[in-house]
């Protein structure tokens, strides 16, 4: 979708005003706002190739830059005023249709972030700028987090402050357990947005009987920059980062110590010829203790150590990120083992 987009689509939908809008006019004089979500856009095009029932359901997303006026940008990639985001947009023929598209959104939401090692919370919240209905965000627990919720550590119900009528160490409305408040970070939110802008933008479709109804329209995201830096804050000690290993830069951490290249570098190439992601620190200038530090700092999964010592077993040295232990494993056995 274009970064740019004009005022008037803004102004169709009565967001032109917004106060985290960056605005701006070209050489012609024509206004635009930076895109900071793409409901509008999508709503227009849509116009364009929704005609029939028949056309329905349909969604779309994309990853892409936005940009919003963050009066108070802080915490890194937590509140900034350039991030990336992952928008998906979708529309339905009615309430009914759309609502089993939203939490089937919802489940692939929770696994996306299950899979990134996060247990996020869906909390009811309010629709901000974007619908009057309760609207879903996907939040995770840490003290490094702008949101409050309630939630219920029994059957994960959850509420954002904001909106909330629960208490502290209240009861769960929906199973009698005890209401915790918490300090969390929001990594994805699902919206119903109805027919808000397909109002505005005359999106309409044609049923089987030949009548018109409007389309009704449902919004997703998920802040992958924002997930970047949530799973930097939940996931940490005080030497560096410990990545899970799905979402990890690399698999393994090579080192080379004692100058011992070339079974080192036999070791590199025999590991990336089996698919395993390496980062290989051969420096020859720098300590045993300077290259573990980094090791730990950068927070990859395993760390593989090749030593004079190492080689007298005919082994290689490993030892998980987090861990105090360390193991020897046979040069032959390695690459089987990292495959487990």
């Amino acid at each position: 979708m274009p970064a740019l987009v004009s005022k008037r689509y803004w102004e169709a939908s009565d967001r032109w005003n917004v106060d985290i809008a960056y605005k701006l006019k070209d050489a012609g004089d024509h206004e635009f706002a930076l895109g900071w979500t793409h409901e509008e856009v999508l709503a227009e095009i849509s116009r364009r190739y929704i005609k029939s029932y028949k056309d329905l359901p349909f969604s779309a997303y994309q990853i892409q830059t936005k940009f919003r006026n963050e009066p108070r940008a802080k915490s890194g990639v937590l509140r900034g005023r350039e991030f990336i985001m992952k928008d998906l947009y979708s529309f339905h023929r009615d309430a009914e249709d759309l609502n089993k598209f939203y939490w089937q959104v919802a489940e692939a939401y929770t696994k996306i972030f299950q899979r990134c090692g996060l247990e996020a919370y869906i909390a009811e919240a309010s629709g901000g700028d974007f619908t009057k209905e309760y609207t879903h965000e996907f939040q995770v627990l840490s003290e490094a987090g702008e949101d409050s919720i309630f939630y219920c550590a029994e059957c994960r119900y959850a509420q954002n402050k904001e909106i909330s009528t629960l208490a502290n160490g209240g009861k769960c409305p929906k199973c009698g357990g005890k209401v915790i408040l918490g300090k969390a970070i929001e990594v994805g939110n699902i919206f119903r947005l109805g027919t808000r802008f397909s109002e505005a933008f005359d999106l309409n479709y044609v049923d089987e009987h030949g009548s018109s109804h409007l389309v009704v329209m449902g919004s997703y995201g998920i802040g992958p920059s924002r997930v970047l830096g949530t799973l930097a804050e939940v996931f940490h000690d005080d030497n560096g980062l410990l990545w899970p290993k799905a979402v990890a830069p690399f698999a393994v951490y090579l080192i080379m110590l004692d100058n011992k290249r070339a079974e080192a570098d036999k070791l590199f190439e025999q590991l990336r010829a089996a698919g395993v992601e390496v980062l290989y620190d051969n420096n020859d200038e720098r300590s045993a203790g300077e290259k573990f530090a980094d090791a730990d700092l950068l927070g990859i999964p395993t760390r593989l150590v090749v030593s004079a010592k190492t080689l007298k077993e005919n082994s290689v040295e490993r030892k998980a990120r987090g861990a105090t232990a360390t193991e020897l494993v046979k040069l032959t056995e390695i690459v089987k083992e990292l495959r487990k």
